[in-house]
């Protein structure tokens, strides 16, 4: 009988926080330039209700499914934003 050996772990991919600075930088940048052609096209479909074409053009462009759905998740929360503001 063979003796059970435990694979090694595998690194975490894990981030450290991003620094304040470095946010309020980003978020400066943000409302200055405005929004990318990628991000409103995105919050077109969403709008639409077409969450899964959303979807797929974000994972076109950005290459992953992870990215994509964090990107489709950033786009609804700009709209969701936008929404609170106009009330």
């Amino acid at each position: 009988k063979k003796p059970f050996f435990k694979p090694a772990a595998k690194p975490v991919v894990s981030r450290s926080p991003t620094p304040t600075i470095v946010k309020f930088a980003r978020e400066v940048i943000r409302e200055l330039a405005g929004h990318t052609p990628l991000e409103k096209r995105a919050m077109e479909l969403l709008k639409n209700g077409k969450d899964k074409r959303c979807l797929k053009l974000c994972k076109r462009r950005l290459g992953t499914h992870k990215r994509a759905k964090a990107k489709r998740e950033q786009c609804a929360m700009f709209l969701r934003a936008a929404a609170r503001k106009a009330k």
